[in-house]
C-alpha cells in the first residue's frame, strides 16, 4: 500500500478547508439574498441599542453552548474556553450541510486523538440530547398553553386538565418505547444508540446536571430573543401567548428531520402558522425568524469558518 506524504496531507487539508468554507459562504450569501425581507423595514425597526441587545442575546446563547461543551469534556480532559469555542463553532460550520447536524459528531472528534473519538461522540450525544429534552419539555408546555390561548374556555380546560397529565404521560411513554425499539440498532459513527443511552446512566451526575442547566438557559435565552423581536416589530400579542407559540415552534421544528440549509424555512413555516392564529402578520414572522437565523447562525458560521482555517489534525 502506498502512503501519502506529509506535505500532500497538508495540501489536501487546505483544499478541504477551502471547500468547506467556500460552500458555507456561498450558502450564507444565497440565504441572505433569497430572504423575503424588506431590509429598509428591518433597519427602521432596529435601533443601535436594540441591535446591541440582540447581539448580546446571541453571544450569551453561544457562550452557554461553549460552556456546556467544556463542562462535558472536563469528564476526561481539561480544555480552555477558547479551545471549546473553536470546537463548537468550527463543527457548526462543517455540520450545516448534514442532516440534523450529524456532521458535528465527526467534526468535533477531529480535534481529539483517535482513541478519544468514541468519548467525544458520546459527549456530543449527551449535549444534543439534553437540548432536545429541554425543547420537548417546554414544547409540550407550549402546546398546552397554545391550546388554552387559542380555543379553550376555562371550564373546558378545567375538565381536560384532569386527564391531560395521564394522556401526555401515556403518549410520551409510548413514543419512548417506539423510539427505543427503532433506534436499538441505529449507530452514530459506529456506536449504537442503545450503547450511548446505557452509558449515560454511569456518567457523573454533577456534569449531567450542569449540562441540563446550560441547555435550559440556552433555550430561555433564544426564546426571549425571539420575543424581544416580536416586541420590536410591535406585534400585538401577550407575553404568555407569545411564549406558547415560541415553545411550540421550536418543539415542532426540532422533531422534523432537516439540515441547517432548511432549518430557517421550517421554523418560518411553523411560526407563521402558529402566530397567524393570533393575528400577527406573516411578513413580521418571516423577518423575525430570518433575523434569528442571522444572529444565531450566520455570524457564528462566519467565526467558525476562521476556526476551520486554523484547524490542525491531532498528531497520532
Amino acid at each position: 500500500m502506498f502512503s501519502i506524504s506529509y506535505k500532500a496531507k497538508q495540501f489536501l487539508l487546505v483544499i478541504i478547508k477551502l471547500l468547506i468554507v467556500s460552500i458555507a459562504m456561498i450558502y450564507l450569501y444565497y440565504e441572505i439574498k433569497d430572504k423575503k425581507i424588506i431590509w429598509s423595514t428591518v433597519f427602521n425597526a432596529l435601533s443601535f441599542e436594540s441591535i446591541l441587545l440582540l447581539v448580546a442575546f446571541s453571544t450569551i446563547n453561544w457562550l452557554l453552548e461553549i460552556a456546556k461543551w467544556r463542562n462535558l469534556v472536563s469528564n476526561f480532559k481539561s480544555i480552555s474556553f477558547l479551545e471549546a469555542a473553536q470546537q463548537c463553532l468550527g463543527s457548526l460550520t462543517v455540520s450545516i450541510f448534514t442532516p440534523n447536524r450529524i456532521g458535528e459528531y465527526g467534526a468535533k472528534a477531529l480535534y481529539y486523538s483517535k482513541e478519544e473519538t468514541k468519548k467525544i461522540i458520546f459527549l456530543n450525544f449527551i449535549s444534543n440530547s439534553s437540548q432536545m429534552a429541554i425543547t420537548c419539555f417546554f414544547g409540550l408546555l407550549g402546546l398546552l398553553l397554545f391550546k388554552i390561548s387559542y380555543t379553550e374556555t376555562m371550564v373546558w380546560f378545567a375538565f381536560k386538565i384532569k386527564i391531560l397529565p395521564v394522556l401526555i404521560a401515556t403518549i410520551v411513554f409510548a413514543c419512548a418505547i417506539l423510539i427505543a425499539f427503532r433506534l436499538k440498532k441505529s449507530k452514530i459513527y459506529g456506536i449504537s444508540i442503545a450503547t450511548l443511552f446505557s452509558k449515560v446512566t454511569s456518567f457523573p451526575r454533577i456534569i449531567l446536571k450542569k449540562t441540563f442547566l446550560f441547555s435550559l438557559l440556552r433555550f430561555l435565552v433564544f426564546s426571549h430573543q425571539f420575543y424581544y423581536l416580536l416586541y420590536l416589530l410591535n406585534c400585538d400579542i401577550s407575553y404568555l401567548t407569545a411564549l406558547s407559540c415560541i415553545f411550540t415552534m421550536y418543539f415542532l421544528a426540532s422533531i422534523i428531520p432537516s439540515i441547517h440549509l432548511l432549518d430557517v424555512a421550517i421554523k418560518s413555516s411553523v411560526a407563521v402558522y402558529l402566530f397567524a392564529k393570533f393575528g400577527v402578520l406573516e411578513w413580521k414572522i418571516i423577518m423575525i425568524t430570518s433575523l434569528m437565523w442571522i444572529f444565531n447562525l450566520f455570524f457564528p458560521v462566519l467565526l467558525g469558518s476562521y476556526f476551520v482555517f486554523q484547524f490542525k489534525f491531532q498528531k497520532k
